[in-house]
């Protein structure tokens, strides 16, 4: 019997969901102008589709005592309707109402004992379009794992079919100890290894020893709202001005975050020359929609707040190839164990309210470069929505489909009152620095 058990990372990121808002994460699939989808139908392609990703149809379940980490198994009572349902946008029906049904989507705690996933048809915008909010916990994908599930959902693959197996029996307690102890002799025959990957998470980690994050206004316990807002830019002046300032598409919106995130500040009457973004890294460049989990570490890095866009952008494009690690992710093999040490003993909600290690988190996924569909009608956008916890009042979510960069800002309102000149600053300073990509480096372009 093959048992699919929970990674160390995944445990790292149950153990992280301790906060108000859960580690669930979703993308919105606007559906173009016509759009005349019902539920049942949308229901029956989810369903059909769902065979093609075997997590989607698993619930994560405890092992006895002494057998190991959690395992996925098989859900017996499985019931589409329990994870595809619809709801009409409230009126204008515009972004922002759109935005507002994909926060309570989000925010919405999955029930325990099923697949922690589900799918919002939401009916009743503007122009008759549509929308599908795609949700599920962490523990269930990483960022690229969730591009995976989504590309089964879309048209042009082709439908999984049911396994005649279809549900698989629970292992039994003797497998999972006997595979418990095989994991944990590979483990000692692999202590060479997992020392040098320790030594990779440190470096990850701290390069030049621990960077602390400045004390400011954008760190503050959060609660239990959030609130969406959406910047957006053309992909190939984004490539291009990255490309002319020798830097990439990422370097890009990291200095945009960062010049709005100084004007608000500055709003706010503070000072700060620099900020510590974490920024998620993956062990792999891509995942299968039958290998899932997690594998991301992420890499500190302190960035210069201050000057012109374009010397910024090249003085942050040199501080981020001089971070990159030759074992992407690594970080995880200290993080995990620190977290889950942290919530076993019951203060890592405590830590995180209080850490100063980073200020926010840019999360950039590379998503389809050609426009996909649903059910025939075409997709004419892909919003990501990331999450937020501890004392990071504000995050940013990045994705790149069919040739448009989208840049998703989530924020706790009471903490980060002045989401809406967030927004407008960082599209100020996307603007300006693709306005003219191909322009000499340190031109001069004034914030």
């Amino acid at each position: 019997m093959t048992i699919d058990r929970a990674s160390p990372t995944d445990l790292m990121e149950l153990a992280s969901d301790v906060g108000d808002a859960p580690m669930q994460v979703a993308a919105i699939l606007v559906l173009d102008t016509g759009s005349a989808l019902g539920l049942p139908a949308v229901r029956n392609a989810i369903s059909d589709r769902s065979w093609a990703v075997p997590r989607l149809r698993e619930r994560l379940v405890r092992a006895p005592a002494g057998c190991g980490r959690p395992v996925w198994v098989d859900d017996p009572e499985f019931d589409i309707e329990n994870h595809v349902g619809a709801i009409r946008a409230p009126a204008p029906g515009d972004e922002e109402a759109l935005l507002g049904v994909a926060t309570e989507a989000v925010m919405h705690r999955m029930p325990p004992g099923r697949p922690p996933w589900s799918v919002t048809l939401v009916t009743g915008l503007a122009a008759e379009r549509a929308a599908l909010i795609v949700v599920f916990h962490h523990v269930l994908a990483d960022g690229i794992g969730g591009l995976a599930v989504l590309a089964q959902l879309v048209d042009g693959i082709e439908t999984g079919r049911p396994p005649a197996s279809f549900p698989r029996p629970v292992p039994l307690r003797g497998q999972l100890l006997v595979d418990a102890m095989r994991s944990r002799l590979r483990a000692v025959s692999g202590l060479p290894t997992g020392i040098r990957r320790l030594r990779s998470a440190v470096a990850e980690l701290a390069p030049g020893g621990i960077v602390r994050a400045p004390r400011c206004s954008l760190n503050r316990p959060t609660g239990p709202d959030r609130r969406l807002a959406v910047a957006r830019a053309d992909l190939s002046a984004v490539r291009a001005v990255a490309r002319a300032n020798g830097g990439t598409v990422n370097d890009v919106v990291l200095s945009a975050v960062m010049g709005a995130l100084r004007t608000v500040l500055r709003r706010r009457g503070e000072t700060v020359g620099r900020l510590v973004i974490s920024v998620p890294v993956s062990a792999r460049r891509d995942a299968s929609a039958t290998r899932l989990g997690n594998q991301v570490g992420v890499i500190p890095v302190a960035l210069p707040a201050t000057g012109d866009p374009r010397l910024r952008l090249e003085a942050i494009a040199r501080i981020t190839r001089e971070r990159k690690t030759t074992a992407p992710a690594s970080s995880a093999a200290l993080l995990g164990p620190a977290f889950r040490a942290l919530a076993r003993l019951g203060i890592f909600r405590r830590f995180v309210d209080r850490q100063r290690l980073v200020t926010t988190f840019v999360t950039n996924l590379r998503g389809p470069e050609e426009q996909l569909s649903f059910l025939g009608t075409p997709i004419t956008d892909v919003i990501p929505v990331s999450m937020i916890t501890g004392n990071i009042t504000v995050a940013f979510a990045v994705l790149s489909y069919a040739g448009r960069l989208v840049v998703t800002v989530v924020a706790d309102p009471a903490a980060c009152p002045d989401l809406r000149l967030l927004v407008a600053e960082l599209q100020s300073e996307l603007d300006a620095m693709t306005a003219n990509p191909r322009d000499e480096p340190g031109n001069g372009l004034a914030t």
